[in-house]
């Protein structure tokens, strides 16, 4: 009888332990988002760095030789001045993720009844002839937004892993361009050719506003106003508002490929001697503080594609005035591209194609005309599309600081979605002056008369940028600029 209670009891114990296991798997969730970690984190360790200057000058200038390197060497980028209140705070030890392409999934929740879809995560490109320039005044067919198809845990709802798609065809038929190669190596998953790179008067419809409403700072419409957001768009309903490379046409020379250079502030510039090189191609990328005058050996004097945000702009023009920055380049040939953070930007943007006084907000009754020249027009003007800019954040650049209460602040640092987008438009990328391993040897600016080091902060993930640039140099769709 005492065998036959003890047995019992022994049963009643096991099935109790095993509805408490059951339990448990139960109410264990998933994780937020999924990251798959390249192998290596990295520490962010405090640089000297106060937004007024966050550069320094070379260390050794004995060497000249200059390396285009296939492997990774070395090189730099800076930091410059960001968007909204930068932190001086670090992310600690900081993983460079890899996204896994089966690891994205939009957390949208309303989709308009009946609307066409098109799914974004397999668009794909299909030339027909080789070594042509093609051209098309035709803008672009809008699809509605929807989330790209992946297995996984459900993401947060700030992520939106949702993007606009737009059937803009490619400008030249380049046999070894950066589309004909990208789905052959590892950002084939990553890469969507149809995300609209800039914004336009077509897109400010209630629907997007209302879609776009929900992210803020560049990665949405939050914060902005319907009548606001109409009222500055629709100043860029010119054809050379939604194509980045509105020229090309004049300038190709029966080119077969388009070839770019994106040219960083860094100090590896500096002795460099690649003024000329940088000149030669056919489209010239800079940003925010970059002087030119004087340094024009190293840097070259052209610019077609000036990248900045109202925020940085303003910022550089303060921090900077004292090494001989004075705003924006000036010439018949540049093209200006917003950034826009911030309602400010959509205010500075119409004032300038307008050519009137700003309205409203901290630039209250500028003259932008100081700023961009006398002959600006909207023709000249363009704004990156927030779908572009949440895009690379989502799929290029996904910190871990979006997972810290600092993840509205954070975001591409303006060099690099200036980087990515040339990725996205050209055919050949020449990256100069961003940030490589090394970067310890270089100042922060090639214009810097001391040494400052780079400064890190919470709102930009520069070491994640900077193995970025080497992944996509190893991969073959950029040519990065090294110095030793």
């Amino acid at each position: 009888m005492a065998f036959q209670r003890r047995l019992v009891l022994g049963v009643l114990t096991v099935c109790s332990l095993l509805c408490v296991y059951i339990l448990c798997v139960n109410l264990q969730g998933p994780q937020s988002w999924s990251l798959v970690p390249v192998g290596r984190f990295h520490v962010f360790t405090q640089g000297r760095s106060s937004g007024s200057q966050d550069s320094e000058e070379p260390l050794d200038r004995k060497s000249k030789s200059d390396h285009w390197g296939h492997p990774p060497s070395t090189s730099t980028f800076h930091p410059e001045l960001s968007s909204g209140t930068v932190l001086d705070e670090h992310t600690g030890a900081t993983q460079t993720p890899t996204l896994n392409p089966q690891t994205s999934k939009a957390a949208e929740q309303q989709k308009p009844a009946g609307s066409k879809v098109q799914d974004v995560s397999k668009s794909t490109t299909s030339p027909d002839g080789v070594g042509r320039t093609r051209t098309s005044a035709k803008p672009p067919a809008l699809h509605t937004p929807q989330p790209t198809q992946a297995a996984g845990p459900t993401e947060p709802p700030f992520i939106g892993d949702t993007y606009m798609s737009e059937d803009v065809p490619p400008q030249t038929d380049c046999p070894d361009g950066i589309r004909s190669q990208v789905a052959q190596t590892e950002f084939g998953g990553r890469f969507l050719q149809h995300v609209p790179v800039l914004q336009w008067a077509k897109h400010a419809t209630r629907e997007q506003h209302q879609r776009l409403s929900k992210y803020p700072g560049a990665h949405g419409w939050e914060g902005i106003d319907y009548k606001t957001l109409v009222e500055t768009l629709s100043v860029l309903n010119f054809t050379a508002n939604w194509q980045m490379l509105d020229d090309w046409r004049d300038r190709s020379n029966d080119s077969k490929c388009i070839h770019c250079a994106v040219v960083g502030n860094g100090g590896i510039l500096k002795d460099s001697k690649k003024g000329e090189e940088i000149d030669s191609h056919h489209y010239v990328f800079r940003t925010n503080g970059a002087i030119i005058k004087g340094f024009e050996q190293d840097v070259g004097s052209r610019t077609t594609h000036y990248t900045f945000s109202t925020n940085t702009l303003m910022n550089s023009m303060r921090s900077y005035a004292r090494v001989g920055y004075r705003g924006p380049p000036v010439s018949k040939e540049t093209r200006y591209v917003f950034l826009p953070d911030h309602d400010r930007d959509y205010l500075l943007m119409k004032a300038a194609a307008t050519h009137t006084a700003v309205e409203r907000g901290p630039e209250t009754a500028k003259d932008p005309l100081k700023f961009f020249g006398e002959d600006v027009s909207a023709e000249k003007l363009k704004m990156y599309h927030p779908d572009f800019i949440r895009y690379l954040r989502n799929r290029f650049l996904r910190s871990n600081a979006l997972k810290t209460k600092y993840k509205d602040i954070y975001r591409p640092s303006t060099g690099a979605v200036m980087l990515l987008a040339a990725l996205h438009t050209c055919d050949q990328v020449s990256a100069y002056g961003f940030m490589t391993p090394d970067y310890k040897n270089y100042s922060d600016h090639y214009y810097d008369s001391s040494y400052h080091p780079v400064g890190f902060f919470i709102n930009h993930d520069l070491r994640m940028e900077m193995s970025l640039w080497q992944q996509l140099q190893q991969a073959g769709l950029i040519r990065l600029y090294m110095h030793k």
